[in-house]
């Protein structure tokens, strides 16, 4: 049976460059989703909320793979994709350097195969073996962020700012405006585990969404 791998598929987006921006266009994709915020004087990572959310994910999405994996019709198996997080705030401007009122979605992308029937059918086994409030917060819907300037963050999160100061140069450079704090979101790709790799090697992709402004 043949492994589908969506992080090898689409490289261009989930192992990009981390010596310059670029410049992407992001088509339509299909996620679970998870919504929250941060609880005040709390980090995410220390964040019941947060760890409820990223738990009822990777539940799901391994629940996904598995009857994807032994359906008596077409299996397929795959890849479980790594976690993202969409980042903003509802009033004032969103600053990277500044965390403390931020919202957040999580999600986890799912290949184009997986429906909103398997998807009701993998809730409805995990809620039966273990149930918990994470899995009542997940949706799965398609998330378009079209034009995006992004580039890979090598370090802890608290030097991502010196990035984000890059991926604007190159707004500024390419005649782009950030969307973020104009409806659109701060998003990053963990491609480390955090628990578990130096600090100092965490990967994670920072993507802004941008317009060409009107003449």
């Amino acid at each position: 049976m043949e492994k589908l791998d969506l992080r090898k598929e689409y490289q261009q987006l989930y192992q990009p460059s981390a010596r310059q921006p670029a410049i992407v266009d992001v088509p339509a994709f299909n996620f679970l989703m998870a919504d929250g915020a941060n609880e005040p004087g709390v980090l995410p990572g220390d964040s019941p909320t947060f760890q409820e959310a990223t738990q009822a994910l990777y539940g799901l999405s391994y629940t996904l793979k598995f009857m994807s994996k032994l359906r008596k019709e077409s299996p397929r198996d795959y890849t479980v994709m790594t976690l993202e997080g969409l980042w903003w705030i509802e009033q004032g401007e969103f600053d990277i350097r500044q965390p403390g009122n931020w919202k957040w979605t999580l999600m986890i992308l799912q290949p184009a195969h997986i429906t909103v029937q398997m998807v009701q059918e993998g809730l409805a086994q995990l809620r039966k073996k273990n149930p918990s409030p994470g899995l009542e917060r997940l949706r799965f819907e398609s998330f378009h962020e079209g034009l995006c300037v992004q580039m890979m963050h090598i370090g802890p999160y608290a030097t991502e700012p010196a990035t984000v100061d890059k991926l604007q140069a190159c707004m500024t450079e390419n005649g782009l405006r950030d969307r973020v704090g104009l409806g659109g979101k701060h998003h990053e790709i963990y491609l480390s585990d955090p628990r578990r790799s130096d600090p100092h090697r965490l990967k994670t992709v920072l993507r802004h969404p941008v317009e060409r402004p009107r003449p």
